[in-house]
């Protein structure tokens, strides 16, 4: 008799986690809190608790060739990289393509995981859900968590002086939709990440000014390399991983400091990572240079202190404003924590 496995989330490890089970011939049973599939990648217009939650304009920042599912390529006419809605187009494809859809069930919230009574001889577990305000309980040999981790909203307010008097309006990244309503206004936006980067390229064009506060800095790269290829399919392959694992760790340093640069220096536009080798993963924004370049986007260091109108930052320099956006990311959560929410967006919205 095959093995019967739960699989918390059908997102895009959900899915492949249900079709990798079929293949091996297990028997899954995909569980998914919302009324549709796509997890992260499927966009809406309001922010729904304990669910993650994207801007109208996300595009991917690895190409459809390195983003694919190994056994299914994306289709010929989709473009290199993908807005949202198209990445979640593929996930529709691979999914009845499988016929995946039948093993999921849908508005069904997973709320405890716990050892089966015999676990000890049997290694089975109990998954507890909940459905239309109705409990069931089923055992399982196996259960894997797809629920992803990016739904509960860092927002380290303590460090940020005066927050409790700033009388504008402040939220999470998470909660930013479209640019629309921020006309005219002057924005900060707390961290130089993919979305902080993202979302001050955008709000610019409709805001009077916006600000970018980094405390670490950034690598910033484009999507296009060289000679117009994705950035990934030239930097992402097995030759530039041997180099990387094989010459000294100077010579390394230096390569990945002199390819950082090669678009434009850092240090001229204050992004400088402050662990400049550090191998995290770089910022991928084609528009962020030029809208620092002609002054659309101000970079500036970390916050100090809040007034009631302004923002004061270490280098001494002061700017009013009436918008902050905190891009600082999310929490990592057990997966109680994940599903429970513990309300904690309430706290990431002040109007």
């Amino acid at each position: 008799m095959a093995k019967n496995v739960a699989i918390i989330g059908a997102g895009a490890s959900g899915l492949i986690s249900l079709k990798c089970c079929l293949d091996e011939g297990l028997q899954p049973t995909c569980f998914e809190r919302t009324e549709d599939i796509g997890g992260l990648w499927r966009f809406k217009e309001e922010v729904e608790e304990g669910r993650a939650s994207i801007y109208k304009s996300v595009i991917t920042n690895t190409c459809k060739e390195m983003s694919c599912f190994s056994d299914f390529p994306m289709p010929d006419d989709f473009p290199n990289f993908l807005h949202n809605s198209k990445l979640l187009e593929y996930f529709r494809i691979f999914a009845q393509k499988f016929d995946l859809l039948k093993y999921i069930q849908f508005q069904t919230t997973v709320r405890n995981v716990k050892k089966h009574d015999n676990f000890s001889s049997t290694g089975k577990w109990d998954v507890i859900t909940e459905r239309n305000g109705k409990e069931e309980s089923a055992t399982f040999d196996a259960v894997m968590v797809c629920s992803g981790h990016h739904v509960l909203s860092n927002m380290p307010l303590n460090s940020f002086p005066g927050i409790e008097r700033f009388k504008g309006q402040y939220f999470h990244s998470r909660q930013y939709k479209n640019p629309e309503g921020f006309e005219g206004k002057r924005i900060l936006v707390i961290g130089s990440g993919n979305s902080g980067s993202d979302i001050a390229v955008e709000l610019c064009k409709k805001a009077d000014q916006v600000f970018m506060s980094t405390r670490h800095g950034s690598w910033v790269m484009g999507r296009i390399s060289c000679h117009g290829y994705p950035w990934d399919m030239v930097f992402q392959t097995r030759f530039i991983n041997m180099l990387r694992n094989t010459l000294p760790l100077k010579i390394v340093k230096w390569m990945m400091e002199t390819l950082m640069n090669r678009w434009f220096d850092h240090e001229n536009y204050g992004l400088v990572p402050e662990n400049k080798y550090l191998m995290k993963e770089p910022v991928l924004n084609d528009d962020l240079p030029s809208r620092i370049l002609y002054g659309a986007i101000k970079v500036k260091t970390t916050v100090k202190e809040l007034t009631e109108t302004s923002a004061i930052f270490e280098d001494g320099s002061i700017e009013d404003v009436d918008v902050i956006v905190f891009a600082t990311g999310a929490v990592y959560t057990t997966l109680r924590e994940h599903h429970e929410g513990k309300h904690r967006d309430e706290e990431c919205k002040k109007n």
